[in-house]
Parts: structure tokens; sequence; C-alpha cells
């Protein structure tokens, strides 16, 4: 039954993700899309992998904070190595355990640390990255002066500014009544959360200067992150189609073209899924006592 579910969800996220690429490509043109991509200059994509890199780097770091917190002592280079065979796990094995689900299973069969804990490790390791991206989108909302049709635009500024002074310790008190034990970790993991995203940000620079964009680079960044955030909903296998359909949804607001857009995403999965890729030829032997 268990084998029929994830049959069942791959089915699913496939059939989703095959629907957004199709409402995509019925929004672009597709002749220009591959003129584009051949004139990509490939040398500017070594740095942006190499950020990609640096960001789930950082990241790690702080799922290795939260690990702590619950008495689980992993060498960073371990970390590192069950991070990378999760990431793996998430995209190429949408169906299955689930990169979280397997990291759960090996701590808590070498650590015999309660579930229930380990969950709520891996769920804060994804609301804090939540709440980074979120924090910068409305920095970028008022830096851009982007507006919604249906509301003023003095309201806009205020909300804006109220969320930007609200999200940390709205993340804080949230933190407090759902997830103390972690609340000792509070600071040094959100540092690591938004280092882990300027890191994004400063690959998705050089994935926009492989493809010759050199104008409204923050508006492309912007709708990454709203992409980003998107892409967080298993939905699709990988953010695949999500990513997408958010930057040609969103072109017209945020003043992208929305060809150049679509194949910017399609080399950030392309980079994601090669970074992935390699958890699939890595093993990890944790050792130590919780």
């Amino acid at each position: 039954m268990i084998r029929f579910k994830n049959q069942l969800k791959t089915v699913l996220k496939l059939m989703l993700t095959g629907l957004a690429l199709y409402l995509v490509f019925r929004k672009i043109d597709t002749d220009q899309l591959l003129q584009l991509t051949k004139s990509i200059q490939w040398l500017w994509l070594v740095p942006a992998v190499l950020f990609f890199v640096l960001s789930k780097i950082f990241t790690a770091f702080r799922l290795n904070l939260y690990f702590k917190n619950i008495g689980i002592k992993l060498s960073e280079s371990q970390n590192w190595r069950l991070y990378l065979i999760g990431m793996f796990y998430n995209l190429f094995l949408p169906g299955g355990i689930g990169g979280d689900g397997y990291k759960v299973y090996l701590l808590n069969k070498e650590f015999k640390t309660p579930v229930k804990k380990l969950i709520q490790s891996a769920l804060l390791d994804r609301l804090g990255g939540l709440v980074a991206i979120v924090f910068l989108l409305f920095g970028m909302f008022l830096i851009l002066d982007i507006q919604l049709d249906f509301l003023e635009t003095s309201l806009w500024h205020g909300l804006m500014v109220a969320a930007l002074i609200l999200t940390i310790p709205a993340f804080w008190l949230a933190q407090k009544l759902f997830f103390w034990d972690f609340l000792p970790s509070f600071w040094p993991a959100n540092a690591w959360s938004f280092a882990g995203q300027i890191a994004q940000l400063i690959c998705a620079w050089f994935i926009l200067k492989s493809l010759g964009i050199t104008e409204n680079i923050l508006a492309y960044q912007l709708v990454f992150l709203l992409s980003s955030v998107v892409a967080v909903l298993p939905l699709t296998i990988g953010g695949v189609g999500a990513r997408e359909l958010v930057f040609v949804y969103a072109h017209r607001y945020a003043g992208i073209e929305e060809t150049a857009a679509v194949a910017f995403s399609l080399l950030f999965f392309l980079i994601s899924a090669a970074v992935s890729l390699g958890g699939a030829f890595i093993k990890v032997e944790l050792k130590g006592k919780s």
C-alpha cells in the first residue's frame, strides 16, 4: 500500500510538472528561447555553480545547529554528506522516502533520537530558509517600488515596512511556542539562512550574466525569490514548471523579459540537478552518541 501511494505521488507530480511546462511553453516564444540558449556564455556558469554549492553548505551548517540542539553530534563533513544525499533523494526520488525522511530514519537508527524531534528539526530547517526568502522579498518590493494595482501606494509601502519589521520577531515567537528545543541556535541559524540565500542571489546574478542580461537585475532576482517560495510546495518534480510559471506570470509586474526569465529558471534547475546528483555517489558513516 505504501509503495502504491509513493508511485501515485510520483505520477501526480510528473503530471503537474508536465502541465506546468506545457503552460509555460505555450506562453513564450520557443524559437527565441532556443536562440538565447545558443548564445549562453558558459564561463559565467562556473562561479554560478560555486555559489550554489556555497549556498547549500551554509544551509547545511544551519541544519547541523538544529541537530546539535537535540543532542546529535555530527562533524560538518558527515553533515554535508548527509545533506547532499538528502538533496538527491528530494530531486530524483520524489515519490519515495524523500531527503528529510531519509535523514530522520538514519539519525533515529544511529542516535535513537525521538522521531518527533528529528521531524521538527527538518521542518524548522525549511521554515528558516523560507523566512530568509520572505524577508528579502519584502525588502526588494520596497527597493523596486513594485505596486499592486488594487492597493494604494502608501498602504502597500506601509504593509511592506510592517512585514519587514515583524518577520523575524514572528519567527522567534513561533519557534519559542512550537520549536523551543531549537531556540538556543535561533540567531546563528538565521544568519546561515541569510548567508545561504544571499549566495543563491549571487548565483542567480552569474546565471543572468551568462544569458547576457544586464538590465533589471534586481527585478529578476525578486521573481527568483518569489519562485523559490512556490518551489517549496511539493507539487512538481524539483520545482520544475512551478518556477517557470512564476516567471511567466510575474514578468508584467516586474518588468522582465519572460523568455529570458524562463531560460534563467531552467539553467538554475540544471545546476541544482547536477549538484544534487552528486548525492548518489556519496556514502556517510555516522558515528557518535547522542
